[in-house]
């Protein structure tokens, strides 16, 4: 058992913390039993896992899966597991995880059908978590994000996204204007959200293959990405309230998109019967 906080393992997972190192190392930080159940369902790489004997007793089987994952397991004491999580009350199990390459891959590297969803300078972690639950939800098939927007492996995206994380495909593209005018090439409507449009989000048919533009809390979206949209929308708010929080503003237009193609399915079965 290890259980000196001058051990190096401390200290490597210690550096993970900051985002710099992450990208660096490749590596990242996945906290807890929901979340390491959740990697251990989508076979995520894993180089190390740690827990402690508590969580060792109440979740053998799920220690099991994951060690044929982990290259490298290790039995840490509660004060060693405490000092190296990014949480206040860890719940006795961490890992070092595997990063998401950066996509600098053309259009033809990043295939959309039906929706997609593109987040253009979002720095809150909680909202970029909250938007990938809520785009797995929706079923959105892939997330695109600026170079500018919060990294990905963010602890508290993680933590946010409630597992979500592994279950919808998410980059940072290092050429995002380049790619959303490839697919407005390819046929996708391309809908930017803006509190400057006239349309109202709801006016759009979203039947059609679609990407969805959403911008940064206070700065919305970049002029080039606005001028690479085919259709601006807004949501239309009470005259007090100036804007809604991005993540609660995505969900509205997602579901809503979902809502007419569920219509549309319903249509095409009754005509079928």
């Amino acid at each position: 058992m290890l259980t000196s906080l001058q051990n190096p393992l401390v200290k490597q997972i210690k550096k993970l913390h900051d985002s710099k190192h992450r990208r660096q190392t490749q590596c990242f930080l996945l906290e807890g039993t929901h979340l390491l159940q959740e990697a251990a369902s989508a076979q995520w790489p894993l180089e190390t896992l740690c827990y402690t004997e508590a969580w060792q007793a109440k979740e053998p089987s799920l220690l099991e899966r994951l060690k044929l994952l982990a290259p490298r397991a290790e039995l840490v004491s509660d004060g060693v597991l405490a000092a190296m999580t990014t949480t206040v009350s860890p719940d006795g199990v961490m890992a070092i995880a595997r990063s998401i390459p950066q996509s600098s891959a053309p259009i033809e590297g990043l295939p959309i059908e039906g929706l997609g969803l593109v987040l253009d300078g979002l720095q809150d972690p909680g909202n970029v978590g909250t938007i990938l639950r809520t785009a797995a939800a929706a079923g959105v098939e892939r997330v695109l994000l600026s170079g500018e927007s919060v990294d990905l492996e963010n602890p508290k995206v993680l933590r946010a996204s409630s597992g979500a994380w592994f279950r919808v495909s998410a980059v940072r593209c290092e050429n995002l204007l380049e790619t959303v005018q490839g697919y407005r090439n390819q046929g996708f409507q391309v809908v930017a959200t803006t509190p400057k449009a006239d349309l109202d989000y709801w006016s759009v048919d979203y039947t059609q293959p679609t990407i969805l533009l959403v911008g940064n809390e206070g700065a919305g979206l970049s002029e080039a990405l606005l001028a690479a949209a085919s259709i601006e929308v807004r949501i239309p708010l009470s005259a007090s309230i100036e804007s809604l929080n991005a993540a609660i503003a995505t969900a509205l237009v997602l579901f809503e998109v979902k809502r007419q193609r569920s219509v549309q399915g319903e249509k095409r079965q009754g005509e079928k019967r």
